[in-house]
């Protein structure tokens, strides 16, 4: 599709109307129960969170192959 800056004001709020009409249809619920379940469920999956812990050196795809020397 076309990027946002190059659609005219009745496209972008197309859009918008259609984006809306999908979210409508979602399920409601109170923060106040959500976001306790939320944090639950958050801080009983940390211990496998690898932005916590880390990534091993020997899994980590996006590990440096070798290094550069600038001289």
């Amino acid at each position: 599709g076309k990027m946002a800056q190059d659609m005219t004001e009745k496209e972008l709020l197309k859009m918008e109307l259609d984006q809306l009409k999908k979210e409508v249809k979602n399920e409601r619920q109170m923060v106040s129960k959500t976001g306790k379940e939320l944090k639950e469920y958050i801080e009983s999956m940390a211990g496998e969170d690898p932005l916590l812990k880390g990534i091993p050196e020997d899994k980590n795809p996006f590990k440096e192959k070798g290094g550069c020397t600038i001289s």
